[in-house]
């Protein structure tokens, strides 16, 4: 699809040109609003929320507009099946309620950078289990690719236990890791669901059954009182995180994709871990280091060789 839009006997048309710029902006956007989504997180803490309180208050919020896109995206097509609304079920457990509690709670004990790397590295998960599930092929490039982004990893985390934030640092990136595991699990058995429903369906969803999750694991765990107890902050914050940072990035990276297809818009949010740093830095004061630094650019050239070569 990519070629569509750069195709040099075309290259000059307007035409063709603003599918391009209007993708690469979609896409762009994209990338940085989630990428604000561990800022928020880091800010919403400062008040004394917990993991289990903030991820439902963002899943609350986010819920009428996740109805909202399956709504629109199912209009006119069949009803579900018994087996579709199992995979449904399965996949918003595995792709958005784990993965998202996993990442708030790990966000509680590593900084916005060392998270936004760790996810960073979900395309490499995605062919491992690929490869585990159905025996894809791994090239030596890929290999190679995968070895220089987690050598940045392990250099950042490194640079975190360093800082004597030892166990604190370990539990937040296994916590973190463990989140990206749960999402390439929902992308490696979403495919046959992407092909039957259509993406917008499915990921409409797929997050609302992740949304009633989070909400009845609120109300098993935590009072209702303790919401009128809540910082107004916490709550406006909790919004912010449900749209900008949610519903609204979601939308913007499936208009990308229809624009300029899936390889180049996973190219573009290569901007995501730039965004998190500089975000961590200005906003939550977070220390920039020649270590956060070497880090970031190993993870991002190991992603982008490993991409490159699968495609």
């Amino acid at each position: 699809m990519e070629q569509t839009y750069v195709n040099s006997s075309t290259a000059s048309s307007p035409v063709t040109q603003k599918p391009l710029a209007t993708g690469l902006a979609l896409a762009t956007f994209g990338a940085i609003a989630f990428s604000g989504k561990a800022i928020i997180v880091k800010l919403a803490y400062r008040y004394g929320v917990d993991a289990v309180t903030l991820i439902m208050l963002r899943m609350l919020f986010a819920l009428p507009l996740f109805v909202g896109m399956a709504w629109w995206a199912g209009r006119g097509k069949p009803g579900l099946t018994r087996r579709d609304w199992i995979g449904v079920l399965g996949l918003g457990f595995s792709g958005y309620y784990l993965a998202s509690f996993l990442d708030f709670a790990g966000l509680a004990y590593i900084t916005a950078s060392l998270e936004r790397l760790i996810l960073y590295l979900n395309p490499t998960l995605v062919v491992l289990f690929g490869w585990m599930a159905y025996g894809r092929r791994i090239t030596r490039m890929q290999l190679l690719g995968m070895a220089i982004s987690y050598a940045g990893v392990f250099l950042v985390f490194g640079h975190e236990v360093r800082l004597g934030q030892t166990t604190a640092a370990a539990w937040g990136t296994l916590l973190v890791f463990l989140s990206a595991v749960s999402y390439a699990i929902y992308l490696v058995a979403s495919g046959e669901f992407v092909k039957r429903l259509g993406s917008p369906r499915l990921v409409g969803l797929a997050t609302s059954v992740a949304c009633l999750l989070c909400i009845a694991q609120f109300l098993v765990l935590r009072p209702v009182s303790g919401l009128f107890e809540l910082a107004p902050q916490v709550v406006w914050l909790s919004v912010l995180n449900a749209t900008l940072c949610t519903a609204v990035p979601v939308l913007a990276v499936m208009m990308a994709i229809e624009r300029i297809g899936a390889p180049m818009a996973a190219q573009t949010g290569m901007v995501g871990p730039m965004s998190t740093i500089l975000m961590g830095v200005v906003i939550l004061g977070e220390p920039f280091t020649a270590w956060t630094a070497a880090g970031t650019v190993l993870v991002v050239a190991g992603i982008f060789v490993f991409t490159r070569t699968g495609r």
